[in-house]
């Protein structure tokens, strides 16, 4: 188990909530490994809280797809495959491209600005060696698609999606050689809905998350 791992204290979170980012983080950058057991005691002494939090962080790491329980062995960190990525991408990518044909009609001049303005602070965050920011302005840049769409229940589902597609997300993030490609297609994304033309926006969606499951597919593979 890592060495470096600390409670990032946020005084306006639960302690449950707290040691699900700081556990979050360590997965997501590859401190705390695929395979690794997170044991409850260790962890508990290690970050200095009971196992009450530690029990309720892995729960909420399982539901992100970022932790597995295994019978008579415990909780470890969980492995990326093949099949589980492309079932994930493949409800996305149909709930995605729905919401953008819908906010091809609906998106105001007001939600456009909101949109331009997620568009550039991804840009600005790809200068940054941060993935986990990155993913936060990925994130964001979506959700204001979904939010156009007008549509609660569509952004109820991706918005569960979203959390099973976080790993996967910052896996392709950490690609730097891709960042000039993905600004090229949120930049192309906001241009078509600015032109309502249906059509294209759900291209460039179909293609973005392609380019996406391309890159993850490799990697997953390298790591086997």
């Amino acid at each position: 188990m890592t060495k470096h791992l600390e409670l990032n204290m946020d005084a306006y979170l639960p302690l449950r909530d707290v040691v699900f980012q700081t556990l979050r983080a360590a997965i997501l950058r590859g401190e705390l490994k695929p395979g690794e057991r997170l044991m409850e005691l260790q962890l508990a002494a290690k970050l200095g809280v009971s196992r009450t939090p530690i029990r309720e962080a892995i729960r909420m790491l399982e539901q992100e797809g970022l932790a597995i329980t295994i019978p008579r062995k415990g909780a470890e960190v969980a492995k990326m495959t093949e099949k589980d990525m492309e079932d994930v991408l493949q409800i996305r990518c149909v709930l995605e491209e729905l919401a953008a044909r819908v906010s091809c009609h609906k998106i105001n001049d007001g939600e456009l600005r909101e949109l331009k303005v997620a568009m550039i602070e991804f840009d600005e965050k790809t200068k940054a060696d941060n993935v986990v920011e990155l993913a936060k302005a990925d994130v964001t840049f979506h959700d204001l698609i979904y939010k156009a769409a007008d549509n609660p229940k569509l952004s109820m589902l991706l918005n569960n999606l979203r959390e099973q597609m976080y790993r996967y997300r910052t896996e392709y993030l950490k690609d730097t050689q891709r960042h000039s490609q993905l600004i090229q297609e949120h930049h192309e994304i906001v241009k078509a809905l600015e032109l309502r033309d249906e059509e294209q926006v759900v291209k460039i969606i179909r293609q973005h998350l392609k380019n996406q499951e391309e890159v993850v597919k490799k990697m997953i593979r390298e790591q086997e």
